[in-house]
């Protein structure tokens, strides 16, 4: 291992452990925090629906989510997909990221401590926000701060215009 290498092996796990004493996060708490939100998102008439079209499975979904939550809060590397690539054919605009960010907001409020809610809700804003600029991009609609992705009629990607709305 190269000097570089285990320096920034070490300013790693510093980083992790600093957000574990911080936070309490840990993967068994990763894990109930993607199941439960899962749940609620099952039950959901807003962002339910766009998973039940797409999900036969969940175990493989809930996974791959506990893969990636890791990676987010706990820098484990988990997670090796491409979240825009996927997030891109979905039928889905502000009104959807909001609900998402209100079910996991909720969720993590009451599965969590207060320092680790935090920790996970500021990072699952930045991830919808990027998400949906992202998806907003990909239809030629360049979203500015404070603005919306919504669908003219609001019937989704595959029956009307996509706009940006502020």
């Amino acid at each position: 291992m190269s000097a570089d290498t285990a320096a920034g092996t070490s300013r790693r796990e510093q980083i992790i452990k600093a957000v574990q004493a911080e936070t309490g996060i840990d993967e068994p708490m990763v894990e109930r925090l993607v199941r439960r939100f899962y749940e609620q998102v099952r039950e959901d008439d807003v962002i339910g629906p766009v998973f039940a079209e797409r999900i036969q499975d969940w175990e493989p979904h809930l996974r791959r989510m506990c893969d990636f939550w890791s990676s987010v809060t706990l820098m484990s590397g988990r997670y090796r997909g491409q979240p825009m690539r996927v997030h891109l054919a979905l039928p889905v605009g502000g009104r959807h990221f909001d609900r998402w960010l209100a079910l996991f907001e909720s969720t993590a409020r009451n599965e969590c401590p207060p320092n680790a809610a935090e920790y996970f809700i500021e990072r699952a804003r930045r991830i919808a926000q990027s998400l949906e600029f992202g998806i907003g991009a990909a239809r030629g609609v360049l979203l500015g701060a404070g603005d919306r992705l919504q669908w003219q009629g609001d019937a989704g990607a595959g029956t009307s215009t996509p706009l940006a709305v502020r």
